[in-house]
């Protein structure tokens, strides 16, 4: 118990002089040890790695799950040291709620049997959607957090210990400072003639005795003076090796970058990939959906032109190229055509299209097997075919 009373008074009293240290320092009443100008450097590029390794640590988790109820008990699972539990995705949500559907409105019907179809490419995205994140959490966010959680926490607490060992070597230089300054009040003291006609020459035994205890002092301030100033050298060199393997540090988080842009290229071209096969499914079976003639296409006004055939592989021909029927023999039905207005210049990719000009006015109809995104566009007694997108169908 009496061991520990000390120990408790000893960093009393080592906490009370930083205290006063620090203090007279903020105050300029003390001189400050300053670091040579390539620690400053490596602090200064230390403590910018750690803040913007932070904020690109939260923003990737923001990316990677938006909903921060989510987030939070994923945090709570991590602080309990608990495995979080198994959490479908929105796109397996919502395929499995298309196929639900489908069973209630019959597989064998037309909107049930694309439901199917559209259900199951939704899983499909849901669960590359789900490996994608995965292979992130694991390829970046974790060499992320481990960084932040065990490198920066390491190299902070020895930042700190530096800074206690500086003000311990600035106290020392202080008090051996006031040492010598009280050795030489007390020499010059003792230079004095003693008055020899007193029984005891008192001034002159006092004056040797306080001369004999400053030396005592300035000695004793010289010895902790270099323990502190060797402590220090010692505590700078460790914290100067951290700060430098902050370079390492940049190299792995460059290979994990590089990781997590493969991950996401993948997983992106995963979806590209899972929405042509659905693309082609549902282009094959549009034929037998007959849409009603008052179909409303006002919506793609207030989109860019998009040309349909970019959303096909490259390598494959134009869906009105694939059909049968040429331009030339095909006829207007009796009803159905429609004016339509040109949103956008369009030039025809080959004879089988037609040129556009915006806002002109041209007449348009489908036939039976066309693409849902052409229609077959006349302009006097030009014929072709038109994408939708480019324009709006008038009433």
């Amino acid at each position: 118990m009496d061991f520990n009373v000390r120990k408790l008074a000893t960093d009393a009293g080592i906490f009370f002089s930083r205290a006063v240290q620090f203090t007279e320092e903020k105050l300029g009443q003390a001189e400050k040890t300053e670091l040579d100008t390539h620690f400053e450097n490596l602090l200064s590029r230390a403590d910018c790695t750690k803040n913007w390794t932070e904020k690109i640590y939260r923003q990737t988790e923001v990316l990677l799950q938006p909903n921060p109820g989510a987030r939070i008990e994923e945090f709570l699972y991590e602080k309990l040291d608990r495995k979080v539990p198994p959490r479908p995705t929105n796109g397996e949500i919502l395929g499995q709620f298309m196929l639900e559907a489908a069973k209630e409105f019959g597989p064998g019907t037309p909107y049930g049997s694309t439901l199917i179809k559209v259900g199951d490419c939704q899983r499909r995205l849901g669960g590359a959607e789900r490996e994608f994140l995965q292979t992130s959490s694991i390829s970046f966010l974790t060499p992320l957090h481990n960084f932040l959680e065990g490198d920066w926490r390491t190299i902070s607490r020895e930042r700190r210990l530096l800074e206690n060992r500086r003000l311990d070597l600035d106290a020392c230089k202080a008090r051996l400072k006031k040492a010598k300054a009280a050795e030489t009040k007390a020499a010059c003291e003792g230079e004095s003639v003693p008055d020899f006609q007193e029984t005891r020459p008192r001034n002159y035994v006092l004056s040797a005795s306080a001369s004999a205890l400053w030396n005592e002092e300035l000695d004793k301030a010289e010895h902790e003076l270099r323990v502190a100033q060797t402590e220090f050298d010692g505590q700078a060199e460790v914290t100067r090796l951290l700060l430098e393997g902050i370079s390492s540090t940049h190299v792995n988080h460059l290979l994990c970058l590089c990781e997590f842009v493969e991950a996401q290229a993948m997983y992106y071209s995963q979806c590209h990939k899972y929405m042509l096969e659905l693309q082609r499914e549902l282009g094959s079976c549009s034929g037998d959906i007959r849409c009603p003639d008052s179909l409303d296409v006002n919506s793609h006004t207030a989109r860019s032109p998009t040309d349909p055939s970019a959303f096909l592989p490259l390598n494959s021909a134009s869906p009105l190229e694939t059909d049968a029927l040429q331009i030339e023999e095909v006829q207007p039905p009796a009803s159905g055509t429609r004016k339509a207005k040109v949103l956008y210049d369009y030039d025809a990719a080959d004879s089988s299209e037609l040129s556009l000009l915006a806002d002109e006015l041209i007449t348009v109809y489908t036939v039976p097997g066309m693409d849902s995104d052409w229609l077959i566009g006349e302009r006097g007694n030009q014929k072709g075919n038109v994408p939708v997108t480019y324009l709006e169908l008038l009433s």
